[in-house]
């Protein structure tokens, strides 16, 4: 089985995408708008699937996942834009989490059964 895609090969991928078009990345707040839009489409397949809103007959049938993978490639094309290294950006929020936020919540003991 082949390894998946790495934050570097995506961020690469999208950009040989848009490099193709005379276009080529919105600008900044045109993209924060497009994630606002991605976002309350996802919000909607989350209250579709587990809040107490059923899709309506006529409803185009989507999924989470596919609403997860539309917002990822707008924050792929916000990052790109604006040479953010996704990887980088990544690491420096699980270094604070592990940090300031290390004692946030209640950790599972690993020698716990479950318990």
């Amino acid at each position: 089985m082949a390894d998946g895609k790495t934050i570097q090969d995506l961020q690469a991928e999208v950009n040989t995408y848009i490099s193709q078009f005379k276009e080529g990345y919105f600008s900044p707040l045109a993209m924060v708008a497009r994630m606002t839009e991605e976002l309350g489409e996802l919000a909607r397949e989350v209250n579709h699937y587990y809040g107490e809103k059923p899709k309506k007959t006529d409803e185009v049938e989507k999924t989470i996942e596919e609403e997860l993978g539309d917002l990822l490639f707008v924050i792929i094309c916000f990052a790109n834009s604006l040479n953010i290294d996704l990887e980088k950006a990544h690491d420096i929020v699980m270094n604070k989490f592990a940090t300031r936020d290390k004692d946030r919540w209640t950790r599972i003991n690993p020698n716990s059964k479950g318990e």
